[in-house]
């Protein structure tokens, strides 16, 4: 499933670890399917020094839930799907995330951009990891919601 693909991956631990702080693992291990994009440790580490360890704190587990299930998408989107969703909304797609915010797709360079409620862009850097509950795309930083 798509916990086993991320903890499976060198390039994801700041991220299981974030899920599992959160207490969502029992919710990415669920049916969905989901559909997630996921930033490596590299696009955590370009949050300002400290906010990880602060997001992971109890107390603040609450903010930490926000963010990652920002990353969530219902449905089972791979990439040929979140292309043509951008293609058929003449060059946009607004994607509603698990927390009930939105993520807007586009196409810059060839590559999916996705844009927060915040106005900051990421690129999905890989795509297609598909599991049985969904598929992850991964993404070069941290999208914020509101």
């Amino acid at each position: 499933d798509i916990v086993d693909i991320a903890a499976g991956s060198a390039d994801h631990t700041t991220l299981v670890a974030a899920v599992g702080a959160a207490d969502l693992v029992a919710t990415l291990k669920s049916a969905g399917p989901f559909t997630v994009f996921a930033p490596t440790n590299a696009a955590f580490d370009k949050l300002p020094e400290g906010t990880v360890a602060t997001l992971l704190k109890p107390e603040n587990k609450s903010t930490l839930t926000g963010i990652l299930t920002y990353h969530v998408v219902s449905g089972n989107l791979d990439a040929a799907a979140v292309v043509a969703a951008i293609n058929k909304g003449k060059g946009k797609a607004v994607l509603t995330t698990v927390n009930g915010g939105t993520l807007t797709g586009t196409l810059e360079g060839g590559k999916v951009k996705l844009t927060d409620a915040k106005g900051n862009s990421v690129f999905v850097i890989a795509t297609d990891l598909k599991g049985t509950n969904g598929v992850i795309h991964v993404i070069d930083g941290v999208v914020l919601p509101n």
